[in-house]
């Protein structure tokens, strides 16, 4: 099944500068480690310190609690600020 993992940051405006930077430099590394995993990352059009980083992937299994990657992500991502966490499974409207 397809999997849709979103994390949602909402940082802190003085981190800004040193977050930018960061989040691109550690998704570009996650993205060349990780072959079954696309990461993307997006930014609020109107909040500079609201970002969303958006996992694919298959999976076999249901795993409520996310991936591994984007467990560590969470980890990483709490020194900047409030973390939000949602797992989603693609609805097959072909079955």
């Amino acid at each position: 099944m397809k999997i849709l993992e979103i994390i949602e940051l909402r940082s802190v405006s003085k981190q800004l500068n040193f977050l930018k930077p960061e989040l691109k430099s550690l998704i570009n590394k996650l993205n060349k480690e990780n072959n079954n995993c696309s990461i993307k990352i997006y930014r609020h059009l109107s909040l500079d310190t609201d970002f969303s980083i958006h996992l694919h992937y298959n999976s076999n299994k249901t795993d409520n609690n996310g991936s591994t990657i984007g467990l560590q992500l969470i980890s990483v991502l709490k020194e900047f600020g409030l973390t939000y966490h949602h797992i989603w499974c693609e609805l097959n409207t072909g079955q």
